[in-house]
């Protein structure tokens, strides 16, 4: 499934797992949360990694 901007959700779901150390589970509820901003995806999924640890 293609987003607005061209790519993948899956991809979008990779890199945001890949850059942040989320799982794909989280990447994709903040996907759907948030939708497809990418700087409140990182900011958000950073601050799900630091409340997690």
């Amino acid at each position: 499934m293609a987003n607005d901007y061209g790519q993948p959700l899956d991809e979008i779901v990779k890199r945001l797992m890949k850059q942040t150390g989320i799982t794909e589970a989280q990447a994709l509820e903040l996907v759907y949360r948030v939708g497809l901003n990418w700087p409140s995806l990182v900011r958000q999924a950073k601050a799900l990694k630091v409340g997690k640890s």
